[in-house]
């Protein structure tokens, strides 16, 4: 039970991260973050019985940088909204295409990489866009962070924390 996972928000209710139930209980004990959601049970010693914490909120605020969101599929599939980028279909059979083909110089980042359904993937080849004759629908760009993506694979299962992680709407492919 003690590492069941805790949302941890800062004191302006902006989620940081994730830890278990024995750093959230250490965290409480010492006063340095009060409890916002219970509900996974309890915790029991010999002369106390104290509920886990789902969600955690910090006294005081903790000043850091913005993270820069990792170059990953999953990410890629949600900045382009699982939308194939040449032919503007929305699917959620997609692979990812180098805009300017690695072999030709092409980078692996945000600027370089989108989403493409597979017919239009194997049309590019190994092509730029204007050597296959193909139009991008919107250039690729780096996201702006949104907590939501660093959330994203808990929120199906963790229902008490939609209402602190700002972007969260059902996902039409898991529904």
């Amino acid at each position: 039970m003690t590492n069941t996972a805790v949302l941890v928000l800062n004191q302006n209710y902006e989620p940081l991260n994730v830890c278990n139930a024995r750093r959230a209980f250490v965290l409480l004990d010492r006063g340095k973050a009060e409890v916002l959601e219970n509900g996974r049970g309890y915790l029991h010693s010999p002369s106390f019985v104290f509920p886990i914490p789902s969600v955690i909120r910090l006294i005081f605020v903790i000043h850091r940088p913005r993270p820069q969101g990792r170059l990953s599929r999953r990410d890629v599939f949600l900045r382009d909204r699982f939308t194939c980028q040449y032919c503007d279909r929305q699917t959620r059979d997609l692979t990812l295409d180098h805009v300017l083909p690695r072999h030709n110089g092409g980078t692996h980042a945000w600027e370089n990489v989108v989403a493409a359904c597979k017919a239009c993937n194997h049309r590019k080849a190994g092509r730029t866009p204007q050597e296959a004759r193909m139009h991008l629908i919107r250039p690729p760009t780096r996201p702006s962070y949104n907590p939501y993506r660093s959330f994203y694979h808990y929120l199906h299962e963790q229902v008490e924390w939609r209402k602190f992680v700002p972007g969260w709407q059902p996902d039409p492919g898991f529904s």
